[in-house]
């Protein structure tokens, strides 16, 4: 037999004496036969001792006792109430002890007068059997004469079965320890948790600990491993499931305390949606339990009657997320060809993600996916990183290339630096030593500065394609409120998305939010050099690239422009630049005929405004079923100059039809 086995039937042995006990009781109440009361009662509880000394470690029934600190005569009601549900002959002893057949039930009147050392208090609602939902008066005309049941948990915990209230099933689920050890730095948290509950401070309850940052599965490794090294186990609970109303949930925290002290368990309370409303809920239920708690939660958590511990979760360094992929890809972290030092450098991804994408990788590869593992690895990494921004901002698929750019020299080279600066971002910053020196400016950023339609938006596609990864264009209308606080919070969410997979984030027309901070002269004012502030630190810390594009560098605040690592002037096209434009503005499958591209490049405009002249005589020349010729361009760029408020010049034209 194993030792639990052993334990199951000793336990059995100790509970079945001891419910023996309390039934000679009721036999001898109900024969009034005290004269023979001792020799028999001490066989009773010899029997018992017995039964109680071949225990291999302390029975249910004790540690029930001494979790609720029960009386003697608590003891004995709840045996009582449980020889209902484990001993057949319970409910005819509490028929003839009652002195009545349809009575076969105990109740409080019955307890006081059958078992020793009574007390009153026993039943009042704060004792601990009525507050723990240990045993529960039924219906009846008085408290005395109503009948007590025990509850079903209760019964299941003295047979020794480990069970969930079925009242909290749905709203708790299991943590389990992690298959994985945790990082150093996300150990040395657990042990701080440890730690505190180890040493509490004495006739305090236990601190409320925070776990604040990482995901959710980072979230509860943490959790789950400080409650392994303590010996308990680990519920979580998410804090939107809450009951509604104040009796349901004054249920839930005595049903949950009772089940923290029954199965030694904490409660990892997860907050969700709206976290700043649902950690106050979280936090005033913490309040009333006396058990073992951890919050998770994004925002920080304002300390109730507890003591708060917050521990604020980071990203495992550089040689924790190596450790993290190479046990969740196995023998595959072998066959990628160094790709997965440049996957760990841009993807700053926490065990959730980690096992995610490996997962997905290693099912991809066994199904027989036609890209190479490096590829497949940092493809599913983009796509499980991409960020949620919705009503934020834009994703655009980029499609351009560096053979698209039509660019002085300068700024070509510009935007080949500013790719290279992405690129070697880890090498430089942290092999390198340079993130040591400071944690401030190691942000990537950048300025693209010139008129509509000079290729700013494809130039930042162009980077997008080069470097691989997203691009998103904020709508910077839904971005700035007028409300106070708004416009920092949207930009907060902006940030905190982008930052998993370091995306590169496009303010299209930043002026409007950005211009030369005012000097305060009321509230307002004051408040709108708070929300330029904060873009800059967020841009300085944010670890991918952030490009801010404008018509006007001239209305930009000369501090913030100092601020910014790279700014590229994008200059109006010149007549050669215009001609090369017209040489790509047609795909080679686009039928022409005649075409005057000198002439063309007279157009006074820019390249995005060569690409509208373009496609519009495309699609006139379409619906005529003809090849695209200068006449259909000149209509085209009469349809783009009257979009501009700009008369179509006699000069420009000369010649094209």
């Amino acid at each position: 037999m194993t030792a639990q086995a052993d334990w199951s039937a000793a336990n059995q042995r100790y509970l079945m004496a001891e419910l023996a006990l309390v039934r000679l009781r009721l036999e001898q109440h109900a024969a009034r036969a005290t004269e023979s009361e001792g020799p028999v009662l001490d066989t009773a509880v010899q029997a018992r001792d017995r039964a109680a000394a071949a225990m291999p470690a302390p029975a249910a029934l004790d540690t029930l006792c001494q979790v609720f600190e029960l009386s003697p005569f608590e003891r004995a009601v709840v045996l009582l109430c449980a020889g209902m549900e484990l001993d057949g002959g319970f409910a005819a002893c509490c028929a003839a002890a009652q002195g009545d057949s349809r009575r076969a039930f105990p109740t409080f009147g019955l307890a006081l007068a059958a078992l020793p050392d009574a007390h009153w208090s026993a039943l009042a609602p704060s004792g601990p059997l009525r507050r723990f939902h240990l045993v529960v008066p039924g219906p009846g005309d008085s408290l005395t004469g109503s009948p007590l049941r025990i509850d079903e948990r209760v019964v299941h915990h003295l047979a020794g079965v480990a069970c969930l209230d079925e009242r909290l099933q749905g709203l708790v689920e299991p943590v389990a320890l992690p298959d994985a050890r945790l990082p150093d730095s996300q150990a040395r948290l657990a042990q701080r948790i440890v730690s505190l509950w180890s040493h509490p401070r004495e006739g305090e309850p236990l601190p409320l600990v925070h776990l604040q940052g990482g995901d959710a599965v980072t979230q509860r490794a943490i959790a789950a491993t400080a409650c392994a090294r303590l010996g308990l186990g680990l519920q979580a609970l998410r804090v939107a499931d809450l009951p509604t109303s104040a009796a349901d949930r004054e249920l839930l925290s005595r049903l949950w305390e009772r089940e923290a002290a029954l199965s030694e368990t904490a409660l990892l309370m997860v907050c969700e949606e709206a976290p700043g409303a649902e950690a106050l809920r979280a936090v005033s239920l913490a309040d009333r339990l006396r058990c073992p708690i951890i919050v998770s939660a994004s925002e920080p958590v304002r300390p109730g009657r507890k003591r708060l511990l917050r521990l604020d979760i980071g990203r495992p360094e550089t040689a924790e997320r190596q450790a993290l992929w190479q046990h969740a890809l196995g023998p595959l972290a072998g066959r990628l060809d160094g790709q997965l030092d440049r996957v760990i450098a841009q993807f700053p991804m926490g065990l959730q993600g980690v096992r995610s994408v490996s997962a997905e990788v290693q099912a991809e590869l066994a199904a027989g996916a036609s890209d190479a593992a490096g590829t497949l690895l940092w493809d599913t990494c983009r796509a499980q990183a991409r960020p949620h921004l919705e009503g934020l901002a834009q994703r655009i698929e980029p499609m351009a290339r560096w053979e698209d750019l039509v660019l002085p020299p300068l700024q070509m080279e510009l935007l080949r630096d500013l790719a290279a600066h992405v690129r070697q971002r880890t090498t430089v910053y942290e092999q390198w030593g340079f993130a040591s020196r400071t944690s401030r400016g190691l942000g990537i950023s950048g300025l693209f500065a010139g008129v509509s339609g000079t290729g700013k938006t494809m130039a930042a596609e162009v980077l997008a394609a080069e470097l691989r990864l997203d691009l998103y264009r904020i709508d910077l209308s839904q971005v700035v409120s007028k409300y106070i606080g708004e416009t920092e919070k949207n930009l907060r969410r902006i940030f905190d998305a982008a930052e998993e997979g370091s995306a590169i984030l496009l303010f299209d027309e930043a002026d409007a939010l950005f211009g030369k901070r005012s000097e305060v002269k009321d509230s307002h004012d004051r408040y709108a050099n708070i929300e330029v502030s904060y873009l800059l630190q967020r841009m300085e810390a944010y670890r991918g690239l952030a490009i801010l594009t404008t018509n006007m560098k001239d209305a930009l605040d000369t501090a913030f422009l100092r601020r910014l690592r790279f700014i590229v002037e994008f200059p109006f096209p010149s007549a050669e630049q215009r001609l090369e434009l017209w040489r790509r503005a047609f795909p080679a499958s686009t039928p022409t005929e005649g075409l005057d591209l000198a002439r063309l490049a007279k157009l006074n405009v820019a390249g995005g405004h060569i690409r509208n002249i373009a496609l519009t005589a495309a699609f006139i020349a379409a619906d005529a079923g003809e090849p695209v010729r200068m006449a259909h361009l000149l209509r085209a760029a009469r349809d783009e100059y009257t979009k501009l408020n700009r008369l179509l010049t006699e000069a420009e034209t000369r010649g094209w039809t």
